[in-house]
């Protein structure tokens, strides 16, 4: 029996460039790897590659200019008294992500309102704690805050524990036409401006529902803005500017596109290499939370933007400590692990969903795991490995 299981190896690359051919960069890696690390490529081993590194060398880029011209363009003209006068509804709280689409929005309008959802955003970033809002006998659904009132509850300066920032104040300082209220409902946004930019990422559909059976004027979601190029910016048909961030003071990066293209033709070119077929994925946020903060990792849209066929579909395991534990507790050591490895083997092609054998696998998504642990393996820092190769990920106890 082979000792070691799945293993996964960080890959360093060049720095990538716009208009670098991204394919021939991560096999000159691949190849290195073989060449120089004695790795040898197996026939289902996976691929990863980071989204950053796709949509830099796509040149998947946009200033701040472009966006607010995208914006001015969605929303000029609507308001009857001349100003336009933007809500912007549950952005995170993040510098990186929404610091600069804040700043663009309140460029293309006269002015914006922004609410804040409270005690927290969607993905865990913590304005105060449940603790304070039960101390002060708050309902954040009913009991909408003014800054004001915010700051007399909870005082002048309230750090994010992890980045040290006010986010309060620092989105107020991003242009002079912004306000900051708060509230866990979006439709309280009426009480300001009908013309609405939902600005949540995995709650949208239901944040802008929520609004347009509500009364909105007009509701867009950050999806919807750079949906398509504007004064020759990048642009995402799908995603808009979700999954984007802080390339410069004056640019941002757009999540990637054209993915599904460019794992079919990573994969082939990996063929020609190795003569193995490998799996290949693009990746970005890993779906993962942090225990301490509470602050779940995904501000991306999804972990996985593209996939070639292999990596489709969830687990279909069997609980090794439920088969040791009851169904062969009673064999020897040696004949439970001819029993264990036979039932394995007798799983192929058997849906395991609602067995008790399969209980607490936690079916997820193939590439959401995989995606997530890419992201463990190559961080968000300077470790230089954009590129991740997993192997053993399809092997079994019986394999």
């Amino acid at each position: 029996m082979r000792v070691i299981g799945t293993r996964a190896y960080g890959l360093r690359t060049p720095i990538i460039r716009e208009s670098d051919d991204l394919v021939s960069v991560v096999c000159q890696s691949v190849k290195d790897a073989i060449e120089n690390e004695q790795v040898t490529i197996n026939d289902g081993d996976i691929i990863g590659i980071t989204e950053a590194v796709v949509a830099r060398s796509q040149g998947n880029y946009a200033s701040l200019d472009q966006i607010a011209a995208d914006v001015k363009a969605q929303f000029g003209g609507m308001s009857a008294s001349g100003e336009t006068h933007v809500g912007v509804v549950f952005p995170i709280l993040s510098r990186n992500r929404f610091a600069m689409l804040l700043k663009a929005i309140a460029r293309g309008v006269d002015k914006v309102t922004v609410m804040l959802s409270y005690p927290g955003d969607e993905v865990g970033n913590q304005l105060i704690t449940w603790d304070d809002v039960d101390d002060k006998v708050l309902n954040p659904y009913s009991d909408c805050l003014s800054e004001p009132e915010y700051r007399r509850l909870f005082g002048n300066e309230i750090k994010h524990r992890f980045t040290g920032i006010d986010y309060v104040s620092y989105y107020k300082s991003l242009g002079d036409n912004i306000d900051i209220v708060l509230c866990a409902d979006p439709k309280r946004i009426l009480d300001y401006t009908n013309l609405v930019i939902a600005a949540d990422i995995h709650t949208r559909a239901r944040t802008k529902r929520a609004l347009e059976t509500a009364g909105a004027k007009k509701v867009i979601g950050i999806d919807n803005i750079l949906s398509k190029s504007v004064n020759g910016s990048g642009y995402n048909e799908r995603y808009g500017l979700l999954g984007s961030n802080k390339a410069t003071e004056e640019r941002v990066k757009l999540f990637p596109r054209d993915c599904d293209d460019f794992v079919q033709m990573m994969q082939k070119a990996l063929k020609d290499l190795s003569g193995k077929t490998v799996e290949v994925l693009v990746y970005g946020d890993g779906g993962f939370k942090d225990p301490v903060g509470g602050i779940w990792e995904l501000a991306d849209p999804v972990v996985s933007p593209a996939f070639t066929s292999g990596l489709k579909g969830t687990p279909n395991e069997l609980k090794l400590k439920y088969l040791a534990d009851n169904n062969f507790a009673d064999l020897s050591k040696d004949d439970a692990r001819k029993a264990i490895e036979k039932a394995i083997q007798a799983k192929a092609g058997v849906d395991q969903m609602g067995k008790m054998e399969s209980e607490g696998t936690t079916p997820r998504q193939i590439t959401d795991l995989l995606g997530s642990l890419c992201d463990l393996v190559s961080g968000s820092g300077d470790k230089g490995t954009p590129v991740v190769l997993i192997q053993g990920y399809f092997d079994n106890y019986a394999s």
